[in-house]
């Protein structure tokens, strides 16, 4: 007994069906129509519309006045348009979304100066027409031999290859092959109906798992010939237009036979050769799905309606739109601007063939049989819910900036826009915001109105919790002489400020060095790493005082080292009072040399005597440790030379 298994997408596509409901539609409107040869490759259905009225013509010249010329779902060149045009006949254009998608292309990178490559068979009405959509060079190509060919002659030209809508996926997967990788000369657009791809990869599933297949189609349609062929490479394969071909095809040797149909053939025709086979064969395990075929088919063209929620399987990605299996007869897209609210990211960075996407309907055409949907509105929604919770329990968020816009910058989180004040940045007023583009920030939502798609949010809020985090860290383990590493953050004329994690602490100017400086920019720079020491704390109002200063640096313990009362040492006047001159004995180490120890004579003006810079040599006569004050005299170093040259004279 044999098994008879029926695939689930035999048969009309949407782009017939919605062709063949055009012209019955007119027909019963009473419109005199002629279509630009047969509507569709099924002699059932070409000639019940011929009986209702309608004609089958070759060219638009053989066009009546006033009748209606009928573009079929194959699609024509620009010049037949034109054509109709100038005899002023009415258009019916039943081109199917698919391929004038496919003409959209062609026209626009024919504009930007590309060739066109197209994969397909030339003398399928399809090609043709995207033939006629291409102003430039162009070539047809049938497989990935005659592209190796082309590739092999290839000039420095930019190159966009597509192809027909019922290419064979498989031939189309070897011709990717033969591309030159990294290209970017070279565009590559898949083009294949995804019904067309889902009824190949389909039939081919199908075919492995039987003995025999029957394809059920014209034998002059295009895309019923690419089935017989997958199907022929794995089993015994039959092509037939109707019922009554079966009385001539074994059928008795084989278990399992599984039954396909091209795009272009009615459900009834379908269900006749299951009925015909049963009849044929005498089973009865012929299940109720399998026999109620033309019941399944339409429910793939049930009502799809504005704002429903719905689930799509991508089949192509480019970079303007996605398109997805709906499992409906329509085709299913969602532009680029519809699949993130991040403008920066492109289709290929979100999505991938294969990818199974909740989705919301933004719009239905009826008439071109596409459904736009919107990935980005159903990330919203939950996105925004996030961001409310977010709000409510203050929770850090993190994203990158997207991008700098007036008064702010805006980052996406969770498909939500976030924008952030220049005031909520952190970064000074006049500061610019540049800087943070494609930075990773943290920050929470600060206001989040549930009817917005728009948040707004504060980077600064979470510098601040953050300070505050860690000033309390610090206060629990500060102490008096605990040593830091730290960055200075400013300077002032008294001092600098270094944040110790989260909290300032300040070195006066009198502890960066062991000598005078004026400024602390002379000791260090904003930015500068120190190590320092705590001297002193003020929790209460947060005064951190901090030393830098280093003990074995100091140099009156140096000089307590080396120099003793009675030495005798060169010095080098630094400044001048009306009372005596300040001399610097070494770095950071200076004596008094009172007006009365200048000279051995007595002495009105200091300045009569000595200037600053004025390198002299004095005598240490007194050494105040505690107060850390030295005495000097040039008068007594002059007495001890007289005194040696009075002792020599006495000599002589």
């Amino acid at each position: 007994m044999a098994e008879l298994t029926v695939a689930k997408t035999a048969g009309f596509c949407f782009g017939v069906n919605r062709a063949v409901e055009m012209v019955y539609k007119a027909l019963a409107e009473g419109r005199q129509v002629a279509t630009l040869g047969p509507i569709i490759h099924n002699n059932d259905v070409v000639n019940d519309l011929i009986a209702r009225g309608a004609r089958v013509i070759e060219q638009p010249s053989e066009l009546r006045p006033g009748e209606y010329a009928v573009i079929r779902s194959h699609g024509v060149g620009k010049a037949v348009y034109e054509e109709i045009a100038a005899m002023g006949n009415p258009v019916i254009d039943a081109t199917c979304p698919f391929v004038s998608r496919i003409h959209k292309i062609a026209e626009e990178k024919t504009a930007e100066g590309y060739d066109i490559l197209i994969a397909g068979d030339e003398h399928d009405p399809e090609v043709p027409g995207i033939t006629g959509h291409c102003a430039q060079n162009w070539a047809v190509f049938e497989d990935e031999v005659v592209l190796k060919a082309i590739f092999a002659e290839k000039k420095q030209k930019k190159l966009a290859i597509i192809s027909q809508t019922t290419y064979n996926k498989v031939v189309w997967g070897e011709c990717l092959k033969v591309l030159p990788e990294h290209d970017p000369s070279i565009e590559m657009y898949d083009t294949i109906c995804s019904a067309t791809g889902q009824r190949q990869a389909e039939a081919a599933a199908l075919a492995a798992v039987c003995d025999l297949m029957i394809v059920i189609g014209g034998r002059h349609s295009s895309n019923t010939r690419k089935l017989y062929d997958i199907c022929a490479g794995v089993c015994r394969t039959y092509l037939i237009e109707h019922a009554d071909e079966l009385d001539t095809l074994d059928l008795f040797n084989a278990e399992h036979i599984g039954i396909t149909a091209g795009a272009s053939t009615p459900a009834h025709i379908i269900k006749e050769v299951v009925n015909t086979m049963d009849e044929i064969l005498n089973k009865n395990n012929i299940t109720e799905e399998d026999i109620d075929f033309a019941q399944a088919v339409d429910e793939t063209f049930k009502k799809l309606h504005t704002g429903a929620r719905v689930k799509g399987i991508v089949m192509t990605v480019n970079n303007s739109e996605v398109i997805v299996d709906l499992g409906t007869k329509q085709t299913g897209t969602v532009p680029a601007s519809e699949l993130s609210s991040d403008p920066s990211k492109k289709p290929m960075d979100l999505v991938k063939v294969g990818d199974e996407l909740d989705l919301i309907v933004v719009k239905v055409s009826d008439q071109d049989g596409i459904a736009t949907l919107s990935k980005k509105r159903v990330d919203e929604q939950a996105g925004i819910e996030k961001v409310i919770k977010a709000k409510e329990e203050n929770t850090v968020l993190e994203a990158e900036v997207a991008a700098v816009v007036k008064g702010g910058v805006n980052v996406f989180y969770e498909g939500v826009r976030i924008f952030i004040p220049a005031s909520q940045t952190g970064l000074p007023r006049e500061a610019s915001l540049d800087g943070l583009k494609g930075q990773t920030v943290k920050f929470v939502i600060i206001e989040a109105p549930e009817r917005r798609k728009s948040a707004v949010g504060s980077i600064k809020a979470v510098s601040r919790r953050e300070k505050e985090a860690a000033k309390a860290k610090f206060w629990e383990t500060a102490e008096v002489g605990k040593e830091y590493e730290g960055e200075v953050k400013s300077l002032t004329s008294y001092g600098a400020f270094v944040d110790l994690g989260g909290i300032d602490g300040m070195v006066h100017i009198s502890e960066l060095s062991w000598n005078r400086i004026k400024h602390p920019s002379q000791v260090v720079s904003v930015g500068d790493t120190l190590k320092v020491y705590i001297k002193d704390l003020d929790q209460e109002n947060e005064r951190i005082s901090l030393g830098y200063k280093k003990a074995e640096d100091n140099p009156w313990e140096k000089f307590m080292s080396n120099f003793a009362v009675g030495d005798i040492v060169d010095a080098k006047i630094v400044s001048i009072t009306s009372f005596g001159a300040f001399a610097q004995i070494i770095d950071g180490v200076d004596g008094l040399i009172h007006i009365s120890q200048l000279a051995n004579r007595r002495v009105e003006n200091v300045k009569d005597v000595v200037s600053v810079g004025d390198e002299v040599t004095v005598k240490i006569t007194n050494i105040d440790e505690e107060s850390q004050r030295i005495s000097l005299s040039m008068r007594a170093v002059g007495e001890e030379n007289d005194g040696a040259y009075d002792d020599d004279e006495d000599e002589a």
